[in-house]
């Protein structure tokens, strides 16, 4: 698998999904131009947010790359835990609509956890698994770096091949 999948998406057909991989590292910004390229919104966030320790929490709402968000409601004492996914994307014609999501994850030490879920989507006949794990800085700031496969209904045997498409998102903590 490679980050440059193509899909039929909204879009259009052959869209680039994964690009941040290609996007080449510059040089380490000082924590003053930082903050000058930091929008107002990210600034109130960050304050509001208490640091917590570097360990990472699922709970609560996320929000993706591409403007997707996802709440997390409740993690339990074995790391099972579900929620709602709101997505921005779809490449079907019919009206998005939340869906329920429901996962797991290893309780680290040290908060850093891996974790997957499963998002079956409510408005399409397809399912969408996601794997990842949650990095978290002594600052507060959260990160959770996803994987999905994203798998359609086709109608035949010979259409299998393209019935899956693959890719990643970053996920980070909303206010």
């Amino acid at each position: 698998m490679t980050t440059r999948q193509r899909y039929k998406g909204p879009s259009g057909p052959g869209s680039l999904l994964c690009h941040a991989a290609e996007i080449p590292r510059g040089e380490k910004r000082g924590t003053e131009e930082e903050k000058e390229t930091k929008t107002k919104w990210q600034l109130e966030r960050e304050q509001k947010r208490p640091a917590r320790e570097g360990k990472c929490d699922l709970v609560g709402w996320w929000e993706n790359d591409l403007g997707s968000k996802m709440n997390v409601s409740k993690v339990d004492s074995q790391g099972n835990f579900s929620g709602m996914y709101y997505t921005a994307v779809s490449s079907t014609q019919k009206p998005i609509k939340p869906s329920p999501l429901v996962g797991s994850q290893h309780l680290d030490e040290d908060g850093q956890c891996t974790f997957g879920f499963t998002v079956n989507w409510t408005f399409s006949d397809s399912t969408a698994v996601f794997v990842g794990q949650c990095f978290a800085g002594n600052e507060g700031d959260e990160v959770l770096q996803t994987s999905w496969l994203l798998r359609e209904k086709v109608s035949s045997l010979p259409s299998n091949w393209k019935a899956t498409s693959t890719c990643c998102n970053t996920f980070t903590r909303m206010g």
